[in-house]
């Protein structure tokens, strides 16, 4: 099995030559420091994480009255991880934090998600608390854990979802209670959180929605709170694990049941405004939503280099054309499917790291960046993960009998993809955010303006004309905006063929800045673009 190689030359092509990363007013942002900083995460990435990833998924997380313990190895790592600074590298200095910006954090995070999905949850899941608390927490929330969460010392979760209420918060049942000193008791129980209880840190932050006695009906009654896994004195607070589920993959990383209050109440400190949690819970969410489309492409990588190494290695049969038995990655059909892998891995890196980029413009107060950032978000979510399915499935392909097998890694990467269409907000979840919140509210115009902005970059005829379905296909959706149902229906594969089309538009500039990617791109163009076809039929019908 190959080790996992982080692919730095794509990552500065992107950082250096397509995003204008200097735009963002970081001059020592130069092509010298993006290279120093990639190759010191990819070797940690290489050297520490990844050599854990198959032995994790074999032995998994496990669960005791004492606590949940991670796989071996992966409370050394994360040590190295926290200790070499990593976890406060896009955070502001003003609590630890490196201020680099989301562009440059992002192909690091891919690293850690690369080399080990599961290891790479908990600070992804840590990043959301971090930016919950800078825009929503009090002064005394920031100062207390800010700090700590940026620099790894402690980590933080995002606790949802109810054994009753998946998506559909409005059904929350935990509950919350004001006592005299300002502070509230929580109870309730939360499932499927990410790193719940683990040992790889001295304290753990939960981020929890719950509703007050008094709080309105449905989801404008949820408020949210921060509850530690051990307070301010240093004493256990009431919550605790009860059980990590068994799942198909992304085994080492510990889902867990919370059940907070069951010796009378979990201390919680309410974040903001009360009644206002959801709100709050969507910063964290948006955040966490782009960093599972970045999943997605890590994810396609490891499995791409996989199947690329074992196609380069394994002979078998001879030339249609005659000859000797050559390596399988000789055979038409195999170059198809490496072809396809890459393509699609290298639009979906080029689609999450704009996103990224959008996302440091609208920081810095551009308007127009964010509503890119809003548009973009469902599709590298959705787009990337549902491509990192078909990906890591043509992996397995490329093995064929051996991808079937656990010895080769092929089945893991396939396994532990499979649940990045359904965490955070299922996909079709997404598709109906798109549609509904993100084009037909304002009836299209950042849509407009995004297409108008692809026109103005493309020159390819493949591209220019897939660009135009994409137009006509919006322009179908305002004729059925009046049912709802309507629109709901053909939502999925509306922002599929969007993004077809963006990650067209995307591997052209990659090209156009690294001629040696050219071939991709023209196998993209020739073999995959031509689903926006299709799609456009199922959206008109």
């Amino acid at each position: 099995m190959p080790i996992y190689t982080p692919p730095i030359d794509d990552m500065t092509t992107l950082l250096g030559k397509v995003l204008p990363v200097a735009s963002l007013g970081r001059d020592d942002l130069d092509e010298g420091m993006v290279s120093a900083i990639l190759e010191e995460a990819g070797k940690l990435a290489s050297g520490v994480l990844a050599p854990l990833n198959e032995s994790g998924d074999r032995e998994g997380a496990t669960w005791s009255e004492a606590g949940v313990k991670t796989a071996k190895g992966f409370k050394e790592a994360y040590q190295e991880y926290q200790q070499g600074g990593w976890n406060s590298v896009p955070f502001d200095p003003e609590f630890g934090g490196q201020g680099l910006p989301w562009v440059m954090s992002f192909p690091v995070q891919e690293m850690w998600q690369s080399a080990n999905m599961s290891f790479g949850l908990c600070p992804l899941l840590n990043q959301g608390a971090v930016e919950a608390l800078l825009h929503h927490g009090s002064k005394e929330l920031q100062d207390t854990y800010l700090p700590k969460l940026i620099s790894g010392e402690w980590t933080g979760t995002m606790n949802l979802t109810e054994p009753h209420a998946g998506s559909d918060l409005a059904l929350l049942r935990s509950k919350a209670e004001r006592n005299p000193d300002g502070t509230y008791r929580i109870f309730g129980q939360k499932i499927f959180i990410t790193y719940g209880d683990h040992d790889m840190a001295d304290n753990i932050i939960h981020l929890v929605l719950a509703r007050l006695p008094d709080a309105p009906e449905g989801v404008k009654g949820i408020s949210l709170f921060v509850v530690p896994k051990f307070l301010r004195d240093g004493t256990r607070n009431d919550v605790n694990c009860v059980s990590i589920e068994h799942k198909l993959g992304i085994h080492a990383s510990p889902t867990c049941t919370m059940q907070f209050g069951d010796a009378g109440g979990a201390i919680g400190y309410v974040v903001g405004q009360e009644n206002e949690g959801l709100k709050y819970m969507f910063t964290m969410m948006n955040n966490a939503r782009l960093s599972v489309g970045l999943q997605g492409v890590a994810v396609s990588e490891r499995a791409l280099q996989a199947a690329t190494y074992y196609a380069s290695d394994r002979k078998q049969g001879k030339p249609l054309s005659g000859g000797e038995t050559v390596t399988i990655d000789q055979h038409p059909d195999i170059q198809r499917m490496l072809l396809t892998m890459k393509s699609l891995t290298m639009a979906g890196r080029g689609l999450a790291y704009e996103a990224a980029f959008y996302l440091d413009q609208a920081k810095a107060g551009d308007k127009t960046a964010q509503a890119r950032v809003d548009l973009m978000t469902p599709v590298v979510k959705s787009w990337c993960t549902d491509n990192s399915v078909e990906v890591a499935s043509l992996g397995v392909q490329i093995h064929g009998g051996m991808g079937f097998v656990e010895e080769t890694g092929a089945a893991q990467y396939y396994r532990d993809a499979r649940i990045l269409p359904i965490y955070e907000g299922t996909n079709g979840i997404q598709a109906n955010d798109l549609l509904f919140r993100k084009i037909l509210r304002d009836q299209g115009e950042a849509l407009k303006l995004w297409i108008a902005d692809m026109k103005a970059m493309s020159t390819t005829d493949k591209i220019v004309k897939a660009i135009s379905v994409l137009e006509k296909s919006s322009a179908v959706l305002a004729g059925k905006s009046k049912n709802p149902d309507d629109v709901a229906l053909i939502a999925v594969p509306y922002l599929n063929l969007l993004g077809y089309v963006a990650g067209g538009v995307m591997l052209e500039r990659i090209a156009k800045a690294d001629p040696s990617k050219v071939p991709v791109a023209d196998f993209y163009a020739a073999h995959v673009l031509p689903r926006v076809y299709g799609l456009a039929e199922i959206v008109a019908a």
